[in-house]
């Protein structure tokens, strides 16, 4: 069905383009008899220029006065010490090895909270921040003995901010909480947390 429309098309413009190329053979068309004459110069010649020299003169260097020498220092004489060495050793007193009772020593450790070691900020949500929204979290966790956050629960002004705040409470490290000298578990830690847009 293309090939009958666009066949006319293509004869009538095939036609028109015969047309074109006699008018331009029957030499209707007349070239300008004269033409201007551009030359160019491939090795043009090249002025010499000469060279004035002037004549320069030193100027005279001033004389400069050596500095005066450096003060003369007298050699004091040695003293040597008339005391000798045996009646100072016997001045210093004899002190024996020090001694401790192993069975007595404890080392006690004081007991602590959880203390944070390791603390990532959360990835700002794409659709959040193509929309602009910001917003607040807060993240209720407890931290093992090992010192890993779990069982995390987060609370958020908007729906967006929960996955991000969760991955982030999950990678933080933390010292466990020490009672009597072992490390414990340390349940309900809170967490707050802002989203906000850099301006």
């Amino acid at each position: 069905m293309r090939f009958y429309t666009v066949s006319p098309i293509a004869a009538i413009i095939t036609m028109g383009l015969f047309l074109l190329m006699r008018f331009f053979i029957s030499g209707d068309i007349k070239l300008a008899e004269k033409q201007d004459i551009v030359r160019l110069d491939i090795n043009p010649s090249i002025q010499e220029l000469e060279v004035h020299q002037r004549e320069a003169k030193p100027e005279r260097t001033k004389e400069v006065k050596p500095p005066p020498p450096p003060p003369t220092i007298e050699k004091q004489k040695v003293v040597q010490p008339q005391e000798g060495i045996a009646s100072v050793t016997g001045s210093i007193p004899d002190f024996g090895p020090p001694q401790m009772a192993h069975h007595n020593s404890v080392f006690v450790v004081s007991d602590r909270d959880a203390q944070p070691l390791v603390r990532i900020e959360p990835v700002y949500p794409l659709r959040a921040a193509e929309r602009g929204l910001e917003g607040a979290c807060e993240g209720v966790f407890d931290v093992s003995a090992e010192g890993k956050p779990y069982n995390v629960r987060v609370k958020c002004s908007s729906s967006m901010f929960v996955r991000a705040a969760t991955r982030a409470i999950e990678k933080w490290k933390y010292n466990p909480k020490i009672v009597d000298g072992k490390a414990v578990a340390r349940r309900n830690v809170v967490t707050p947390f802002k989203f906000q847009l850099s301006e």
